[in-house]
């Protein structure tokens, strides 16, 4: 019991630790809510299993050498040096902090360590705070990594068999779409953000439900509602029209349209076809795979339910965020 205590204690000083970094107006106070959130995130993703030690060693050494490159380019400004080195430094800084390309390895490593829960917010509430920080910078690197990012959460994930590693390479491909039109409209990446999110607490949630952690775990024979459920997520993590996916890119590409940055939209949008490739191989594992080549079984029988409002959530949130949007 006093261990559930201490665990929302630590996710209570996680929320912490950003909402500071997010209301601050000053780089020291947004570097001491980038530390509050690490010293709180670690006991979360630490128990008694050695992955999970490994895991949480690695993130802090990472962790760490993101803050030692934040505060060296904090300090550069009151050494007066050049503003560009500045920002190069800090634009480094988180990139490495969220896990962009070309400091993307630590990510799918530690995700594969990882429960789903966790996995779940470090895609998600993790980035949020080095996101805002990146925001406040104009510098055209942002341009270059998210390009980069783009490009390598693509191909990165064409031969993985692991759901987490297949999640972590699809998250660092969704970092390069949000820091695409960081330059040019704050809003858009904000709104990707959010519906990124929605997207990927619920495809995570339900592989945690259901305990898949490698493609052959999909089973063929589970109930028709769960099979179109997870190819609905799969669709919408893809970024296929009609589904919630959609709406964020359909926003990043009209925003790069509007700001003649053609040949970027066009590596994006390049890149988001590889996605969809590991996309429709987990789909085509639920679709073909017989029942007698499965190793594991699901271990939850009982999710119809929880699949509708999955479904539901998928279809309906696309109608109200085109009225809200526009």
């Amino acid at each position: 019991m006093m261990k559930n205590y201490s665990k929302f204690l630590f996710l209570v000083t996680l929320i912490l630790g950003s909402m500071l970094t997010l209301s601050s107006n000053n780089w020291f106070s947004m570097w001491m809510g980038l530390e509050i959130n690490l010293i709180s995130f670690i006991p979360l993703i630490t128990n008694y299993k050695n992955n999970s030690s490994e895991s949480a060693m690695i993130y802090f050494m990472v962790q760490s050498i993101g803050s030692i490159m934040f505060i060296a380019s904090i300090l550069m400004t009151s050494m007066l040096m050049t503003k560009t080195f500045m920002e190069m430094t800090m634009i480094m800084s988180m990139a490495l902090k969220m896990g962009m390309a070309p400091m993307h390895l630590w990510m799918p490593e530690i995700m594969e360590k990882m429960s789903w829960p966790n996995c779940m917010i470090l895609m998600t509430w993790q980035k949020l705070a080095p996101l805002s920080i990146m925001s406040y910078l104009n510098n055209k690197m942002i341009i270059i990594l998210a390009i980069y990012s783009s490009m390598i959460g693509a191909i990165g994930g064409l031969n993985q068999t692991s759901t987490r590693k297949i999640m972590a390479f699809s998250s660092i491909n969704h970092l390069g779409w949000m820091n695409s039109t960081m330059l040019f409209n704050n809003q858009v990446w904000m709104k990707y953000f959010i519906i990124y999110t929605m997207i990927t607490l619920i495809v995570s949630m339900f592989m945690w439900m259901n305990s898949i952690f490698f493609i052959n775990q999909f089973k063929s024979n589970s109930s028709m509602i769960n099979k179109i459920n997870i190819i609905i997520m799969m669709m919408s993590l893809g970024g296929l029209p009609p589904f919630l996916g959609f709406l964020p890119k359909w926003l990043v590409i009209q925003n790069l349209i509007e700001n003649n940055m053609y040949i970027i939209m066009l590596i994006m949008i390049m890149s988001t076809l590889l996605t969809l490739f590991y996309y429709l191989r987990m789909m085509s594992s639920i679709l073909m795979m017989n029942q007698y080549s499965m190793k594991w079984e699901l271990k939850n029988k009982k999710m119809n339910m929880m699949s509708s409002l999955f479904i539901i959530i998928n279809m309906m949130l696309p109608a109200i965020s085109i009225i809200s949007f526009n």
